[in-house]
């Protein structure tokens, strides 16, 4: 009993100091602040009629707070089924946001770590991305990633507590500017 002990202590103390050096060392993720966001690979600015004529007709269309948002079903981003809304001003392609459609807690997280892990290799390290530490006494809150680089905003978030789907944001400096004042 006592030598299984030892090696369960062990376990606990070693396992989430490799699961954390492995997957969440920020030194492997270089910062790339020169990166281009684009959202469904469409640049800020592109027209709702060239968005359109790639993307199809939408399923809904909205208009709220000076935007339009076109909402698009049944799309795979990541390997999930997602619906999408692009929000688009007088100036063109503004914003956007992918609703990840998982069914069960475990994909929904594992839909949240496939696209975080994703989004670090395209747009690298940022102070913003939550330690698995940091996760955990966190516990009551969203998990939540964000990058505000020169050329947009992306922020990737899921809220398990609140049974919300992961959700990804991405919006151009202009927007920013105009959500966050900056």
């Amino acid at each position: 009993m006592k030598k299984l002990s030892i090696i369960l202590i062990c376990a606990l103390v070693i396992a989430p100091t490799i699961f954390a050096n492995d997957q969440w060392d920020p030194k492997f993720y270089e910062s790339k602040e020169n990166v281009e966001v684009l959202f469904h690979n469409f640049a800020w600015g592109t027209s709702m009629q060239e968005f359109t004529s790639k993307m199809g007709n939408p399923a809904h269309v909205d208009a709220i707070n000076g935007l339009q948002s076109l909402v698009y079903d049944n799309l795979i981003v990541s390997g999930y089924p997602v619906f999408l809304i692009a929000y688009f001003s007088q100036n063109g392609l503004e914003g956007g946001t992918y609703y990840f459609n998982t069914h069960s807690l475990d994909e929904l997280m594992s839909c949240y770590t496939q696209v975080q892990r994703e989004l670090l290799d395209t747009y690298g390290y940022t102070n913003k991305t939550l330690t698995l530490f940091d996760e955990i006494s966190r516990e009551m809150r969203p998990y939540e990633t964000s990058w505000n680089l020169s050329s947009g905003y992306v922020y990737l978030k899921v809220n398990t507590r609140q049974n919300e789907p992961v959700s990804l944001w991405f919006s151009s400096p202009a927007l920013t500017r105009q959500l966050f004042g900056s």
